[in-house]
């Protein structure tokens, strides 16, 4: 991951979901390669699938479609040149993607050290402060980024300082038989790995922060804190242990990349070379990395604080600023967007879900743009000045309304019981939202039956081909691993190493069933038992299809807002339950299961490419975490205890950042699923349609795969016309941020089109150090900027010409 805390979307972002999917022909396993010629509708990786290949070996030698450059697999970035030595015809590499060839060393040592005195200590001081600053961040309206380059960087050097400075001293533990050395030998990469991946699972903030602090905020009720603490670990369990749904078929299978996780493995081959053995190509590429680092730190000052304007760079504000047709077609902060363009990174590489544009493949880029363009440069204009919607209020705005354009105040309908007050609803009347959000939430349903649709059909033959080995694996006689199952050279060396058996993924599970059942049965957890069964089951369906699509295509699919209208339609169904933080806590499990999982197979994937024992990935993923949730509820509580009246709402607090604008959205939209509820909100006029969004992301994916059976040859590629990347990228909220997006799709052609196209040896070399330095540099500056201006005191910059006070972009007379 690039950042421990995911970024923080406005509260409208939860009306949006995303979703990515990629596919094409995709070769077997087998010693047989597949017939270009013919129509194999399985989904492998690729870069860019609007380029075509020079021949058909082009085709069977790599996975991944390259346009029409000259690809050398086996040079590359890697600690190694072990792949030079292999032909690509070679099994061993043949089904590994080539830029995944040109990154990971094909060699392994399974002596190096792994879980050493170092290991515990680095990651118990990265950890800590990493789950604090996390936490407390969604909090705040400022938020404290900690990378995960911040831990790979600094971990490498003070692993190296223990190693020289440490004694080689072994130290016995009494009573037990066991020991350790305290300096085993060399800081070893194994051991820079694991530190990483722990700090990944620890240093974030917990997604079941959010019921407890609702119920203390708004309903006075503080949960008991073992219970909460219980919770929080249970609820990070689960999503670990259905990891064990996804990982035998995207894990240990090469054609599926995980960019993000290829990314940080370029940096970690890098730091090795370098550490162990110089050359003067790693030499160069840490120097284009710090040198990189270093800029984007100083730059990042001038558009987030010194010059904001450098956001939003809208031209058409800067010919006509009293305009107020001018401004709201050209404004990226609350208008179109139209030819607008950003020189911050904020608004460049956190757009749409898909990450950094030097690890999304081009082709869903370009979806994410068409997406932008139909939203902001199309629907807002019609619905703006043409018939779209009959509700001309709020347009742009993410609040709950009145029929008069009014903030709807929601904490009214609520009775002292936590129910809903029928006399205040009918007082104020329905509820109404902007059209914007409306559609999103339609696209944001159809997103979320498209995603299951879309893997039921492209990607059933690469799901039954796995279920194959499996099946094959399980009835082998020798007890092998799935890495028997295949034949390239990354699963050939893990085969050294014990996998980790199936009953370590149940052991988590029963653990956390056990724990939550007994608090939900105690009347602790506010939902009654069946919906947790429910969420239990829409957590496992939907891992392996987010997962699948996240693996192929870097892009994440928010469900967020279908699990609470789930949650909604049950218990308005039932008598009771009415406690608008049952919701939350739904959706903590319901939710959280997936990104988990995603999480940790992610961090798995960094493990294979770099050739760590399984079970030692396993530990300091479950490690890590539950080191950082004691720190996140202690967090919760000091924030709570000492800031109570800011986050409610009843003092204001001087520096406007304790706003607790993420906890207040999730009330809203609680109280507007579970006590005003789904049917009574579906029976107005106004969202009548919304329910056949689940429909329409049914058909869509049909539609598109008759379209590719029928014309599998055209031009057009219809099986890169994935529906749900589309309809998520449609269903995101540009209401309050449409910069960025312009900029984002010419620098994604630059680097994932043209360089990867007509510079690729140069690309391979730096593509994925850029993407780390680019990160690394942005979060270390934000981290900066709390720091110095907004941790204690807040310190704003002095207005000026590129600060104006009115507007930064200089659209005077947007409304």
């Amino acid at each position: 991951m690039a950042s421990f805390t995911p970024r923080r979307s406005s509260p409208s972002r939860a009306m949006a979901s995303r979703f990515v999917k990629r596919w094409l022909p995709r070769q077997s396993q087998g010693q047989e390669g597949v017939d270009p010629n013919t129509d194999q509708i399985i989904p492998i990786p690729q870069i860019d699938s609007f380029l075509n290949l020079d021949s058909k070996e082009g085709l069977q030698n790599t996975s991944v479609e390259v346009g029409e450059e000259k690809v050398e697999p086996g040079s590359g970035t890697s600690a190694d040149d072990s792949s030079s030595a292999l032909g690509d015809d070679d099994p061993a590499i043949r089904d590994i993607p080539s830029n995944v060839r040109r990154i990971v060393s094909f060699k392994d040592d399974p002596t190096l050290p792994t879980l050493t005195f170092r290991y515990f200590v680095l990651t118990l001081l990265f950890v800590i402060p990493g789950a604090f600053l996390s936490q407390m961040s969604h909090y705040r309206t400022n938020y404290a980024p900690y990378s995960i380059f911040f831990v790979q960087i600094c971990s490498n050097y003070l692993g190296q300082w223990m190693a020289a400075l440490l004694p080689a001293v072994q130290v016995n533990i009494p009573f037990t038989g066991l020991g350790f050395n305290l300096n085993p030998g060399p800081f070893s990469v194994k051991e820079h790995v694991l530190i990483t991946i722990s700090a990944a699972s620890g240093a974030t903030y917990n997604l079941a922060f959010m019921p407890v602090s609702m119920a203390s905020l708004f309903f006075n009720e503080t949960i008991n804190p073992a219970i909460a603490i219980f919770f929080m670990w249970s609820v990070v369990i689960t999503g670990y242990s259905f990891a064990a749904i996804s990982r035998q078929f995207l894990l240990y299978d090469p054609q599926y990349p995980w960019f993000q996780a290829l990314c940080q493995t370029a940096l970690f081959e890098t730091q090795k070379n370098q550490r162990e053995r110089p050359s003067p190509t790693s030499r160069k590429q840490m120097y284009v990395f710090f040198a990189v680092l270093g800029a984007v730190i100083l730059w990042q000052f001038f558009p987030e604080y010194v010059f904001p304007m450098l956001g939003s760079l809208a031209f058409l504000c800067w010919v006509a600023p009293r305009n107020a047709t001018a401004n709201f077609i050209g404004a990226g902060f609350g208008g179109m967007g139209f030819t607008n363009l950003s020189l911050d990174w904020a608004n460049v590489s956190s757009l749409g879900n898909n990450g950094s544009l030097f690890l999304t493949p081009y082709w869903t880029q370009v979806l994410i743009f068409m997406a932008f363009v139909v939203n902001c440069w199309i629907l807002i204009p019609w619905a703006k000045w043409g018939n779209l919607s009959s509700y001309k209020h709020g347009l742009m705005s993410n609040h709950v309304l009145m029929a008069n354009g009014t903030q709807y105040p929601l904490t009214e309908l609520l009775t002292p019981q936590s129910t809903l007050n029928e006399t205040a609803y009918a007082e104020l009347g329905p509820l109404y939202l902007g059209t914007q959000v409306l559609w999103g939430m339609f696209f944001d349903y159809a997103s979320y039956t498209s995603a299951v649709a879309w893997v039921g059909l492209f990607a059933y033959p690469t799901i039954k081909a796995t279920f194959i080995k499996i099946r094959g694996r399980n009835k082998s006689s020798k007890g092998e691993s799935i890495n028997y199952q295949y034949n390239d050279q990354l699963n050939i060396l893990m085969r050294a190493y014990k996998e980790v058996p199936v009953w370590w993924y149940i052991a988590l599970f029963s653990t956390s069933f056990v724990a939550i059942t007994s608090m939900v049965a105690s009347g602790h957890l506010y939902i009654p038992y069946w919906t947790y069964l429910i969420a239990l089951a829409t957590g496992a369906i939907m891992v392996t299809p987010l997962g699948w699509l996240y693996a192929l295509s870097n892009y994440q699919l928010p469900i967020g807002t279908t699990n609470e209208l789930l949650y909604g339609l049950m218990i308005n169904s039932v008598s009771g339950h009415k406690n608008p933080t049952g919701a939350t806590i739904y959706s903590s499990i319901a939710g959280d299961a997936w990104y988990r999982a995603q999480v940790m197979l992610q961090d798995q994937k960094i493990g294979h490419y770099m050739h760590i024992p399984p079970r030692a990935t396993f530990f300091s993923q479950v490690f890590g975490a539950s080191i950082g949730i004691p720190i996140d509820y202690a967090v919760v509580r000091w924030v709570i205890s000492t800031k109570r009246d800011y986050l409610t709402g009843a003092a204001t607090d001087p520096s406007h950042q304790w706003t607790g604008q993420t906890v207040i959205s999730s009330l809203s939209l609680s109280v507007q699923y579970v006590l005003v509820g789904p049917r009574r909100l579906f029976q107005e006029p106004l969202f009548h349609v919304l329910p056949y969004g689940f429909l329409a992301g049914l058909l869509a994916p049909v539609i598109v795969f008759l379209l590719h059976r029928t014309f599998p040859s055209s031009k057009l590629k219809f099986h890169l016309w994935n529906t749900t990347i589309f309809f998520s990228s449609l269903a995101n909220f540009y209401g309050n941020i449409s910069s960025g997006y312009l900029s984002q799709f010419i620098g994604s052609f630059v680097v994932m089109y043209w360089a990867f196209r007509y510079r690729y040896k140069l690309w391979a070399r730096y593509n994925y150090i850029l993407a780390a330095a680019f990160d690394a540099g942005f979060n270390f500056n934000m981290l900066l900027i709390f720091l110095f201006f907004g941790s204690g005191k807040v310190t704003p910059m002095p207005n000026w010409w590129g600060n104006d006070a009115t507007s930064s972009e200089r659209c005077f007379a947007l409304e």
